[in-house]
């Protein structure tokens, strides 16, 4: 993936991850695009900061995509880029019935929603030259916390379906996966400053680093998600999944 000259569509580009690749890009010299639900965050995001550009979407419905695919493709017509960054990450107790809107609302935030907005793209970003579409797993796609299981899920069957898709697209679209692990963000009620987590920071100096290598990695993988991802490659997937789930129970309880 080119480090510049780039024009650089991020779903969830307000807050966390996605506002932090968003203004690391735009310093780099790309045109950067953010999508995300709350305009005032956006805004926020973009302020004083020319060709970084915001557009209101929900990428959680069918109709949400396509009216973000469509405004894009008619304000940005040299996008290269596709960041499917935008998640959710719900706490579900799966040992009794419950409501499971939860549930539904992550697997069409988390799942569908790339699925759909690559589907509306790929056909122009096939034609663009450095094309590229990096998807946004997580550690927890490799061992799961028992405590989000359904955002498990998704972030496991966004691996396996970047994995297909790069084969698919290569030669023409550059596939990557971008799999964090817990930083210090939003995304759950507390994250942002929780012990334990990888300061956002940090994690976002990693990333770029590992992007910024020539061939990029098909998988970005900072230092501290590393354990995860190849637990099961190195037959320690049980100690793992007891650590991890331990380890996790004592920060959120902190």
């Amino acid at each position: 993936m080119q480090t510049s000259g780039n024009t650089i569509l991020i779903t969830g580009g307000g807050s966390g991850i996605g506002e932090a690749l968003a203004h690391r890009w735009h310093d780099a010299g790309n045109t950067v695009i953010i999508a995300g639900r709350r305009g005032d965050v956006l805004e926020r995001a973009i302020a004083g900061r020319p060709n970084l550009h915001a557009i209101v979407a929900d990428v959680e419905s069918a109709g949400g995509v396509e009216t973000l695919a469509r405004q894009v493709l008619a304000k940005h017509p040299d996008l290269n880029v596709l960041v499917n960054n935008a998640g959710i990450m719900r706490f579900e107790a799966v040992d009794r019935a419950r409501d499971l809107a939860d549930a539904e609302a992550t697997v069409a935030t988390n799942l569908l929603g790339p699925i759909r907005l690559i589907d509306a793209l790929v056909e122009h970003l096939a034609t663009r030259p450095d094309a590229a579409i990096v998807n946004v797993s997580s550690g927890l796609a490799f061992v799961p916390l028992v405590a989000t299981p359904t955002y498990n899920a998704t972030k496991a069957a966004i691996h396996s379906y970047t994995v297909s898709l790069r084969e698919a697209l290569r030669g023409r679209v550059e596939v990557i996966e971008l799999a964090p692990p817990g930083v210090q963000t939003e995304l759950t009620p507390g994250q942002e400053t929780r012990a334990g987590y990888l300061p956002l920071n940090a994690f976002i100096e990693e990333v770029m680093a590992l992007l910024s290598q020539q061939p990029t990695p098909p998988e970005i993988l900072v230092e501290r998600v590393r354990f995860l991802r190849f637990a099961e490659a190195e037959g320690r997937f049980d100690a793992t999944l007891a650590q991890l789930n331990e380890q996790a129970a004592r920060a959120r309880n902190a």
